[in-house]
């Protein structure tokens, strides 16, 4: 899981970083990438390229086939790190933390995003990995619209495309809607703002009353922005003394998905029937029902405008092909060309507490700059800071020897 990606993140470079991202686009059309691929991508001669691979392999970031010829997979691992890689040199993370969610499509890790300024606070965060494969792909297809009409896919499509839906439906609807505070996305992770109070499935309500009807009113607004949860239910609801936030936005629909009024019925009959059995609390769902219609009828028109107007809303079935491929050409680009001959970041995993944070510094290597497919990129302007470097290495070191010990 993400431990194993974050034990050897800080022992990866530029080279491992390159063939990664070489076999995460070779799988755009193999099912197992070809050494020969892997050669013109990453222009390193097989011998090197063979020796990276096979530790690539040891550290379970990299899967190898050799029937009916010798190809690679990346391994959830392996996508992580990609994705971990992109945070740390956009400065959307820091340090990680420990796992403080996991469900059967997504784990959870505490996070801190750097403070704007030097003297500010850093502040905590959530990365959320999609784990979409780890189910059956047939079950997944069945229930996942964004996932179009697509014969062939991997995993990697499915994480990818859920958690640039779930992004895109959260930059639409925040702030108007009460959820975390998205920040970033790269690959199938998403960085956001921690969810304040806890779950409504685990939580005793003084005042009931006044919680279910925050959250119907959060049902309502959402609606009149032209959006249905579609997975509504106590374990997406958070509720602290300040309110409530909704969470987990892959499986949204629109008031015009064909099914529309059976998921928002379900959405909303999950939460009066929470209340019900654990408060008592009546409410009539057909009553709800048109409350929430009602109040959304006078905006029906713009509702409409703003869902056939683009990509805002998500990864519509038909526009599957291209957002695909542009995500993908997006992700490539950032890896090789946004800094140029990239940094190796180091990263190293720190436990911490939800209100004290510590930052960790990211040493830097120098490398000299490669030839990369048609053109040459030059070396970037990069100061190392040796002491820095040496102080991290020696500090990760003695922590791995405790650990061990």
């Amino acid at each position: 899981m993400i431990d194993e990606a974050l034990r050897v993140f800080k022992d990866l470079d530029s080279k491992d970083f390159r063939i990664l991202t070489g076999i995460e686009t070779g799988m755009k059309h193999f099912e197992w990438v070809p050494m020969e691929e892997l050669n013109k991508y990453t222009r390193l001669p097989f011998e090197k390229l063979e020796y990276k691979l096979k530790k690539l392999v040891k550290n379970k970031l990299v899967v190898r086939n050799t029937q009916p010829y010798e190809g690679f997979q990346i391994y959830f691992e392996g996508y992580d790190v990609l994705a971990l890689n992109a945070f740390v040199k956009r400065k959307s993370i820091s340090a990680i933390g420990d796992e403080v969610g996991v469900g059967k499509e997504s784990v959870i890790y505490e996070a801190i995003l750097p403070p704007e300024l030097a003297i500010g606070e850093p502040v905590p965060v959530v990365i959320k990995f999609h784990r979409e494969g780890r189910t059956s792909f047939k079950q997944i297809k069945r229930v996942r619209e964004h996932l179009g009409e697509r014969e062939h896919f991997s995993w990697i499509y499915a994480a990818r495309l859920a958690a640039q839906r779930e992004y895109d439906i959260m930059t639409t609807l925040y702030p108007e809607v009460s959820i975390p505070k998205p920040f970033d996305h790269n690959r199938h992770a998403i960085v956001m703002e921690l969810a304040k109070g806890s779950l409504l499935s685990k939580t005793k309500l003084i005042d009931p009353e006044w919680y279910l009807d925050e959250i119907l009113k959060q049902v309502k607004i959402t609606y009149s922005l032209g959006v249905i949860h579609a997975d509504l239910s106590e374990y997406n609801i958070f509720v602290s003394e300040d309110g409530v936030q909704l969470i987990d936005w892959p499986q949204y629909v629109t008031p015009e998905h064909p099914h529309a009024d059976e998921i928002l019925e379900r959405d909303v009959s999950n939460v009066l029937t929470h209340f019900f059995r654990k408060y008592g609390i009546k409410r009539e769902l057909d009553e709800t029902i048109r409350e929430i219609k009602r109040q959304a009828g006078k905006n029906t028109e713009d509702i409409k405008e703003g869902t056939e107007s683009g990509t805002s809303r998500g990864i519509e079935e038909g526009e599957l092909e291209e957002a695909l491929e542009e995500g993908f050409e997006e992700d490539i680009e950032e890896d090789i060309f946004q800094e140029e001959d990239f940094e190796a970041e180091k990263f190293e995993a720190e436990n911490f507490e939800a209100e004290e944070f510590e930052v960790e510094e990211f040493g830097t290597e120098e490398f000299e700059a490669e030839k990369f497919g048609t053109e040459e990129i030059e070396a970037g302007k990069i100061e190392a800071e040796d002491r820095k470097v040496q102080d991290f290495k020696k500090a990760a070191s003695e922590k791995e020897t405790s650990d061990k010990e």
